[in-house]
């Protein structure tokens, strides 16, 4: 259940991409973990969605190129031969450079997952690159390849703008007590705390949150629950985070579609000894080979655990594991937070399962959380009943057109 791109609020779709040659075009890039999005927008008010697509299987065999254009409403997808590729990044370029709008691109904007002290977006510069070339040990999933991205660019287009928008920056504001981890303080001064990700996921939903008139957007209590293949939950007092369930990691947390979410540390020791287990295998299993998948045995998509929750026992516990954590976490959270005022779902499982949304919500009638059943069936905008003290919301999050936003805010292009 892949993250929605597009809003029809939001983003118009041109009769012909010939149009972005009259502003000009925004390329957004998002690299995670193993597969690359990238969005192509044309610039104006508002950002007009010209091209949109993701590179999947990075790294991996069966590495694919899928991607649709709007103004021919046309989906088309290509296969990446590993043998005469150096990489996907380097085909990914090749591929954009044939495209004709490429050519009206003023800059390109990157999701950057870690960004440690940096509070906003920034343009690239050597200096940033060597930063973050700096703390690639704090997140080797994601960074690598984030990095490779922007050194492609920067090497084919040099003088193309770069923009790095950090997932980390949105919860700067944590409290000191939410992002302390409890360990030897002198790890602290090396930068080992609680950071949190999905920021720019989190970011978009609470302007949506603003655009759609909550009271609560700008001063009151919400929880975000962006779920999806990686998925967290934020608290959100007076537009602020005060704290997230991702910490150190993107893998902390929730269970996740292939990631453990939260675990005893004593595992690592434990496994050590009994499976001579070591510390690059123990990251690859807790990130690659647990969630729904270590749980299921079956299936990393929820998707495919919900059709085999009926007759097969993994699947019903991996279903019900990851129900009741996130029920947990929106607990915990209204407890931190002091109450509740709006509970919002996003991502490809929050925007797209009903009966998950249904079964985390179960029980939750003493926080002021009431599903309208046939709202949240139909994946209705708010899925509350009118007597229900907190409103829940699905927003379909986008966090592609969040990195075009900081684009022109940054550099100063025309108003979004």
């Amino acid at each position: 259940m892949g993250t929605a791109i597009t809003h029809a609020s939001e983003v118009t779709h041109p009769k012909a991409a010939e149009a972005s040659r009259k502003s000009g075009a925004l390329l957004t890039i998002n690299g995670g973990s193993s597969s690359i999005r990238f969005a192509l927008y044309e610039e104006g008010k508002p950002l007009r969605l010209l091209l949109d697509g993701k590179v999947d299987r990075v790294g991996l065999s069966g590495t694919n190129l899928s991607f649709k254009n709007s103004a021919e409403q046309s989906q088309n997808s290509l296969t990446i031969d590993p043998a005469h590729q150096p990489s996907a990044v380097a085909f990914l370029l090749d591929w954009l450079e044939t495209q004709p709008v490429f050519a009206s691109v003023k800059a390109v904007g990157h999701r950057v997952v870690h960004g440690m002290t940096h509070s906003e977006p920034e343009r690239v510069t050597p200096e940033l690159l060597d930063e973050l070339r700096r703390i690639t040990p704090y997140d080797p999933e994601h960074l690598p390849l984030e990095i490779e991205l922007i050194e492609a660019f920067r090497q084919r287009h040099p003088a193309l703008p770069q923009v790095a928008c950090f997932d980390t920056a949105f919860h700067r504001t944590m409290p000191r007590v939410a992002s302390q981890l409890p360990i030897p303080r002198r790890y602290e001064a090396a930068g080992v705390r609680r950071y949190g990700f999905h920021g720019l996921s989190y970011e978009f939903l609470m302007e949506e949150l603003a655009r759609l008139g909550d009271p609560a957007a700008v001063k009151g209590r919400v929880i975000l629950a962006h779920l999806g293949n990686g998925a967290s939950v934020a608290a959100v007092r007076d537009n602020k985070s005060i704290d997230t369930s991702m910490g150190f990691t993107p893998t902390s947390g929730l269970v996740m579609s292939s990631r453990s979410g939260d675990l005893d540390p004593g595992l690592v020791s434990y496994f050590a000894r009994t499976e001579q287990m070591s510390a690059p295998q123990f990251q690859d299993m807790v990130n690659h080979a647990s969630g729904l998948l270590g749980v299921s045995e079956i299936s990393s998509d929820l998707r495919d655990l919900l059709a085999r929750e009926s007759n097969d026992i993994r699947a019903a516990e991996a279903v019900t594991l990851f129900c009741y954590q996130a029920k947990k976490w929106i607990g915990s959270f209204a407890a931190a937070l002091g109450g509740l005022d709006t509970l919002v779902f996003a991502g490809g499982i929050g925007e797209n399962a009903p009966i998950i949304r249904e079964r985390i919500c179960d029980g939750l009638g003493f926080l002021g959380i009431e599903l309208d059943q046939k709202h949240n069936a139909n994946n209705a905008p708010v899925i509350s009943t009118d007597n229900g003290r907190v409103a829940v919301r699905v927003i379909r999050t986008d966090e592609e057109l969040m990195i075009a936003r900081s684009l022109t805010r940054v550099l100063g292009l025309r108003a979004q």
